[in-house]
């Protein structure tokens, strides 16, 4: 028997027609896209949270209703009421001296300014297809034998030019004086911001792991940098204190308005209890 390529039954009496029908996603009834209409993910999330909005000024009166079950592109004059609406209906608390001071102790590698680190660096890149297991063991093999005491001088070098998947292999691995600012997050988030990143010169001890690959560090020089007070950085902290809090409570207000509404053909986190500033 052969298939069917359509995919159906291929009876005419059937209902089954062989092809696939996308069923638009919706917030309470009022699609997200024309029936067939192909949306990625992401582009698909933004309507809905657009529409959740949207749906929530038209209860409050802001907006007027729609007529169709498609909802309608948002002209520049309903965003800016929408944007009026979250300001006020969205309260988050100005964060307090005491916790401004908390965030200051716990986070003081991040204030230091001039700090900088010579580093070389053998990168085994994680590409599409490879084996990262045997890639794993083979930068494993290859941080042993720099970490021994009686490693040869210029092995690093040699070893660079031979396995690293970067540039720098040409110069035996050398990125010369980096900042936190120069290096990719998880790199810099292992060499300048851990409470044990100051491990000291020479080789590190563990393999780092960022979004290129693993790498072999080794520092060759250090340069600490300073600390400001806490008053010199006062307003900066406030500042981001002020803007993660707006955030969390923005999440808050979209989970409690997805929590009430129906939602069908996308899956978005809600809540079904209070607004909590």
């Amino acid at each position: 028997m052969n298939a069917n390529p359509s995919g159906g039954c291929g009876s005419a009496h059937c209902a089954c027609s062989g092809q696939l029908q996308i069923v638009p996603a919706s917030i309470n009834g009022i699609a997200l896209h024309e029936p067939g209409e192909s949306v990625d993910a992401q582009t698909l999330r933004e309507r809905a949270w657009t529409e959740l909005l949207r749906q929530r000024a038209v209860s409050l009166g802001l907006l007027p209703r729609v007529t169709g079950l498609l909802a309608p592109e948002l002209n520049e004059v309903e965003r800016k009421v929408i944007e009026a609406m979250t300001d006020d209906e969205v309260r988050s608390p100005e964060p307090t001296e005491e916790e401004c001071q908390r965030y200051y102790e716990a986070n003081k590698p991040h204030f230091i300014v001039g700090q900088s680190l010579h580093v070389r660096h053998i990168l085994f890149a994680v590409t599409p297809g490879v084996n990262v297991h045997a890639l794993t063991q083979r930068a494993e093999a290859a941080l042993l034998e720099l970490a021994r005491k009686d490693v040869p001088p210029g092995r690093f070098e040699q070893l660079a030019a031979e396995l690293s998947n970067c540039p720098s292999s040409a110069q035996g691995g050398d990125l010369g004086w980096v900042g936190p600012q120069d290096c990719a997050p998880e790199l810099a988030n292992e060499l300048f911001f851990q409470s044990d990143s100051r491990w000291g010169m020479g080789v590190h001890p563990r393999l780092v792991h960022t979004r290129f690959g693993l790498h072999i560090i080794e520092v060759l020089g250090r340069k600490k940098g300073t600390l400001p007070s806490f008053d010199e950085v006062r307003e900066q902290i406030t500042s981001r204190l002020r803007l993660q809090s707006r955030a969390t409570a923005l999440r808050q207000y979209m989970r409690l308005l997805v929590g009430q509404a129906t939602v069908e053909g996308i899956d978005l986190e809600g809540a079904d209890s209070p607004l909590v500033q």
